[in-house]
């Protein structure tokens, strides 16, 4: 499970189970065009996927017990970059938060999956505002630790605190 391609089959085979209206609401919320002011809890589609993420969350954790350290870090590190590569103001303008809050922010467009990740990436307008999925920010080093004792070392030098992407907030 090194590739990154991995690591989306995983998110995609966590949603799954849970039905053609959660899938359906993740592409609209991907392909979307956002109204300014927009508030995510008027919006049928971030209520169906917001309420659907606990179970993503259990079926992801399911579908990961197999999986040696090496595997759950290889994990971690796609999280990580993927967390790190989104951590820039543009998203943040729209998502908002404290530097918690933001972490989190990005951690429920990763939980989404690559089309909803792409979409913001390309566009953050697409970012839901006040969107979050905390646990899907440190997942995996989790699933490490309560099966191997220790946290995952990515051995990445990059961090996914909201932040730390010099690119990302450069002026």
């Amino acid at each position: 499970m090194k590739d990154e391609a991995g690591f989306w089959d995983l998110v995609e085979a966590a949603w799954a189970p849970l039905g053609v209206d959660v899938d359906r609401a993740r592409r609209e919320l991907a392909h979307r065009t956002p109204a300014p002011g927009e508030d995510p809890y008027d919006n049928p589609p971030f209520t169906v996927v917001d309420a659907a993420l606990k179970g993503f969350l259990s079926n992801l954790g399911s579908l990961s017990e197999g999986l040696s350290a090496d595997e759950l870090t290889d994990l971690d590190r796609v999280v990580e970059a993927r967390l790190h590569d989104i951590d820039r103001a543009d998203v943040h303008a729209v998502t908002d938060g404290s530097d918690d809050g933001f972490l989190y922010a990005r951690g429920f467009i990763v939980a989404l999956g690559r089309d909803f990740y792409a979409a913001v990436a390309e566009d953050p307008k697409k970012a839901v505002p006040d969107a979050e999925c905390e646990r899907m920010c440190y997942f995996f080093a989790h699933l490490h630790h309560e099966r191997y004792g220790t946290f995952p070392d990515t051995g990445s030098g990059i961090s996914r605190e909201s932040g730390s992407n010099p690119v990302g907030w450069s002026s």
